[in-house]
């Protein structure tokens, strides 16, 4: 937790130092580029789909959780037009794989991930200062730093597959002025992962479905990207 703590005080910092070195008239709700920092709850809906030791199939009976997370998170999107949008959400975050079933009920394995979302975005109008949207992507995770935790298998070394996987998107943001937002998002994600577990003796393989749910709550700030370096003399409007 505390390691999760200093990411987001991290987010924050990077936030308003960003938002201080832009020019005092750059905030700007139809801008081209905005920036969130966000608190995102990922719960995960998951399964082990499959799982062998040494070829031979030990489902069902045996399985295994993952946890979930409370993660700050970084958004960046970019506004082709008024309506369209491009957007990059992502983290960094640790779980824990824990036994269930016959296996041990104890820590398996443990990882660091880095997530990255990207979605297409189309942004509603009519709404006034309420912007709802909807988006579809990819999402791509890079898991790191794997241990073995309580090592409940007795491995001597524990691998994590990179897992891709489709996503969707539905959230809004609500205008504040001066380029200020706050919104929420929800997206769903489906996709698996395949760790391998060396033993003495034993190649244990399990094919996990996360299949997240991510909500997230943010704070945004939004302004032309021209206005950083001095481009422009006054606010374009989006067409």
């Amino acid at each position: 937790m505390m390691k999760r703590m200093k990411l987001l005080a991290a987010a924050v910092a990077l936030l308003v130092s960003a938002v201080s070195a832009l020019p005092a008239q750059a905030g700007d709700n139809n801008g081209n580029f905005q920036v969130k920092i966000g608190v995102s709850g990922v719960l995960t809906d998951d399964h082990t789909s499959s799982l062998t030791a040494n070829g031979a199939n030990i489902l069902p009976g045996n399985w295994a959780d993952t946890d979930d997370m409370v993660l700050p998170t970084l958004t960046l999107t970019y506004y082709f037009n008024h309506n369209v949008a491009l957007e990059l959400f992502c983290c960094f975050g640790e779980t824990s794989v824990v036994g269930a079933g016959g296996l041990p009920h104890q820590e398996l394995a443990n990882t660091w991930l880095f997530p990255p979302i990207l979605t297409a975005q189309y942004h509603f109008d009519g709404f006034g200062a309420f912007r709802p949207y909807v988006g579809a992507g990819v999402e791509w995770i890079h898991y790191f730093d794997e241990g073995l935790g309580d090592n409940g298998l007795g491995a001597t070394s524990v691998k994590f597959r990179d897992s891709v996987g489709p996503a969707v998107q539905v959230g809004f943001d609500y205008d504040l002025g001066g380029g200020w937002s706050f919104g929420a998002d929800f997206k769903k994600v489906w996709e698996d992962t395949k760790i391998t577990w060396q033993a003495p003796g034993a190649t244990i393989v399990a094919v996990h479905d996360i299949d997240p749910v991510i909500v997230t709550a943010n704070i945004g700030y939004r302004f032309n990207l021209e206005d950083i370096f001095g481009r422009r003399a006054a606010a374009v409007p989006l067409k």
